[in-house]
């Protein structure tokens, strides 16, 4: 039996590119969309989906993955903005309703390889600083991906200490060093036309840098990980725990 999805956020960007995907694919069944002010309980009370992939906004995120697990629907959310303590009420949702969730941060491979690769990177090199680049219409900054990938780094450095600051440093201009995100690891948020979404961490050591760099150049590379994710979904759901981050069903 195909797997059967309902999609809210279908109008958006990646609402919209989820959509035309699962319609594509034989072993997937689009069978409802839901937008903003539509009736989400009503919906999935009635088409009784597998999965609810959340292309939506941080305000319509959480209510919308308590909405699907009391429905016994598996929330995907690639959705940013979702605070740990967000994270933290899902995960005891999925336990008192008996189902799985993902909450992933990114669904492009290469950003999610990128993560992996920097929390390897961290252990030798502890001196990290992150970059995200996004469009200019982005609401949130930084990006799930780059608070995702400084907890990586910050985890990654197994007691390693970044090099301090020289005493008397100091910013002439407010913010021009960056964020302070997990770990004391420096996040510079770019929001330009042009960009779809682009990540860039740079490693310093003695004597050598390392720079670990992933460009998103179309929406349409966050599918291969929608795709995955959906496919699994029976996998993970019965597990009533929250899966946070792709690289755990890779």
């Amino acid at each position: 039996m195909p797997i059967r999805v309902v999609v809210s956020g279908a109008s958006g960007r990646m609402g919209k590119e989820t959509v035309k995907t699962v319609q594509l694919a034989n072993d997937l069944e689009l069978v409802g969309v839901a937008e903003a002010g539509d009736d989400l309980n009503q919906i999935l009370a009635n088409l009784k989906p597998d999965a609810l992939v959340d292309f939506t906004t941080p305000e319509s995120a959480m209510p919308n993955i308590r909405i699907a697990l009391s429905n016994g629907v598996v929330p995907i959310v690639g959705t940013t903005g979702i605070s740990a303590e967000d994270r933290t009420e899902a995960d005891s949702l999925c336990e008192k309703n008996g189902v799985g969730a993902l909450i992933a941060p990114n669904f492009a491979l290469g950003a999610v390889l990128l993560m992996r690769f920097s929390k390897e990177a961290a252990a030798y090199f502890p001196d990290a600083e992150v970059i995200e680049m996004h469009h200019e219409k982005k609401l949130d900054a930084p990006s799930g991906t780059a608070s995702a990938t400084a907890e990586a780094i910050a985890e990654g450095r197994k007691g390693l200490s970044p090099t301090e600051l020289p005493a008397g440093a100091f910013e002439k201009i407010p913010g021009s060093r960056g964020g302070s995100a997990a770990g004391n690891v420096p996040v510079h948020s770019i929001r330009l036309p042009g960009f779809v979404a682009s990540e860039m961490v740079v490693f310093g050591g003695i004597g050598q840098t390392l720079t670990l760099r992933h460009d998103t150049i179309d929406r349409s590379s966050f599918m291969p990980g929608v795709l995955l994710a959906l496919r699994k979904v029976h996998e993970f759901g019965p597990k009533a725990a929250l899966v946070y981050g792709l690289e755990n069903l890779m």
